[in-house]
């Protein structure tokens, strides 16, 4: 992928390769577990730590609420939100366990999710429920998925009167699917159900208008696709719902003698003590990817992973887990698509595809079959993918022999 707007996506791909710190000797297809940031953006980050440094009572006490200010309103428009809505948290699975730890649930009462949710957070909410003696429902979404319709109806089937509580990824994370969460927030509008949006792999993956998509809480990590520093993720909340919501940690925001512009930020932003320089460096993120045309390396991004899926697919003989697109023309899937493997243990797969051939890519048992999870970030070259296809294929070669 030289630079942007060059017409040879690999020697845009070299170009940006430099921008980033990974080791050269690892082929490296898993920006999805925890990001990679680039060199300009870790840059800014250790700034923020050094400017921190040099004087942290001015720093904390004079400038942060002004500094957290710019880099919500940065985010904020990145993200098509009112930065006011927004609150900087150190990851998305945080974020979330606010929304989880604030609302009240009644005994019997119902939290709908999927079986494609994050293992972390389907704990969370069996936590909540046992806590509160609710339900937690999970609906299947069976794979292979063919319509959007069907992926609706599949998770609005498990609506009863007792549902309070809608939980979905707005891209799974086991399966790598961007489900159509437009559709669900409206139909649980409409029915007085609270929305709960999964965003960890969102942004920086695709377009996002939070305010337009109307979510009641919609949680994402800066530092997976946005390729901010580790530690920077963000909470979004609807006006309307900001009420509902009580601090994990209750601080000098709570009740605040100098009220910020909302008590949700008050709240939710000033936690004691803590290193502000992630938060900080997510509009340098922001503006690598202006620099870099971002838009232009996340459509090749998404033309790459989908000519390795289909070349994984054609080793194993295995069914598509999603079609390309959806009856729309809308993807499935963006930067990150997931392929089914033959009977294996994905550990042993994993490792092998690690030792053996240098590659660090997941594999894991969804619903007891082991799917592989490949992500094409603007560094990754078309050579990147040929050496997974490669083992993928002497792999495979070995499972059937």
């Amino acid at each position: 992928m030289t630079d942007p707007g060059t017409s040879n996506p690999d020697a845009r791909a070299v170009a940006i390769r430099d921008q980033f710190l990974l080791r050269r000797d690892v082929v490296f297809l898993n920006h999805g577990s925890f990001g990679a940031c680039p060199r300009p953006v870790f840059e800014a980050y250790q700034r923020w730590q050094r400017e921190l440094e040099s004087q942290p009572v001015e720093f904390f006490a004079r400038r942060a609420g002004d500094l957290m200010r710019r880099a919500r309103r940065s985010l904020g428009e990145y993200l098509g939100a009112d930065s006011d809505d927004l609150v900087y948290v150190p990851n998305a699975t945080t974020g979330l366990n606010i929304v989880a730890r604030s609302l009240r649930l009644n005994p019997g009462d119902e939290v709908l999710i999927t079986d494609h949710e994050y293992g972390a957070l389907d704990r969370t909410w069996r936590f909540i429920c046992e806590k509160q003696e609710a339900v937690c429902v999970r609906a299947p979404v069976p794979l292979p998925v063919t319509s959007r319709d069907e992926v609706v109806e599949a998770i609005w089937s498990r609506v009863t009167p007792r549902t309070r509580l809608l939980f979905v990824s707005h891209i799974t994370p086991p399966t790598a699917l961007i489900l159509p969460v437009e559709d669900l927030i409206r139909r649980a509008r409409a029915e007085g159900i609270l929305t709960v949006i999964d965003g960890a792999h969102a942004p920086g993956q695709i377009p996002l208008a939070l305010e337009a998509l109307g979510a009641d809480f919609y949680a994402g990590n800066c530092h997976k696709w946005m390729c901010a520093p580790k530690g920077s993720a963000f909470l979004y909340a609807r006006r309307e719902v900001q009420p509902l919501l009580e601090p994990l940690v209750v601080s000098w925001g709570w009740r605040s003698e100098k009220p910020g512009p909302s008590r949700f930020i008050d709240e939710h932003e000033y936690q004691g003590t803590r290193d502000l320089a992630a938060f900080l460096a997510v509009p340098s993120a922001i503006e690598f990817f202006r620099e870099h045309n971002w838009d232009a390396v996340r459509q090749e991004c998404h033309a790459v992973v989908g000519d390795a899926r289909r070349a994984i697919e054609a080793l194993t003989g295995l069914p598509s887990i999603c079609p390309q697109t959806r009856q729309d023309g809308s993807p499935w899937f963006a930067q990150m698509a997931s392929v089914f493997l033959p009977p294996c243990d994905p550990e042993a797969f994993q490792q092998r595809l690690r030792e053996e051939f240098r590659i660090e890519v997941p594999v894991w048992n969804w619903n007891c079959r082991p799917v592989l999870r490949v992500s094409v970030q603007g560094y990754n070259t078309q050579a990147d993918l040929d050496a997974l296809i490669a083992a993928v294929r002497r792999m495979v070669g070995t499972l059937r022999s």
